[in-house]
């Protein structure tokens, strides 16, 4: 939601925005063409704000892991990203298990980073728990 709301605000900034979760992105930038990979790296690059949403809540091969360095590289000191993640980085080997451009992908991200961590139990979570309570004490 967070990510949301910067999208919005960025909007209104008169920024261009692009907002996608990490799986539509990284399915999108498979292909065979190098040319076609091209001109999707480009797409991505072009807004003045990327948000990836959904880092991380899937697991990925090392080929997404090489896609999305080359994307980031492609962005870095240049446009900004928000991604969003419920992994901490140490953890990201396990969603990009065997890739070898983990550490550097981390350091892009990382540097001149604000790291906004989020703890507490999510919304979701609670108004269900809300909505269970409601129902018990119903006659």
């Amino acid at each position: 939601m967070m990510a949301q709301k910067i999208a919005f605000a960025a909007l209104q900034a008169g920024y261009t925005v692009l907002f996608r979760t990490a799986s539509d992105i990284l399915t999108d930038l498979r292909c065979d063409s190098p040319q076609i990979l091209r001109r999707r790296l480009q797409r991505y690059a072009r807004p003045d704000l990327l948000c990836i949403d959904e880092l991380a809540y899937l697991s990925y091969d090392d080929d997404a892991a090489d896609l999305l360095y080359e994307l980031v590289s492609r962005r870095y000191e240049r446009r900004s990203i928000v991604i969003t993640t419920n992994k901490a980085f140490k953890e990201w080997n396990t969603v990009f298990p065997n890739a070898t451009s983990i550490a550097t992908l981390l350091d892009r991200l990382t540097h001149h980073a604000d790291i906004t961590l989020l703890e507490g139990q999510s919304y979701r979570v609670r108004e269900s728990e809300m909505e269970i309570a409601a129902r018990r004490q119903k006659p």
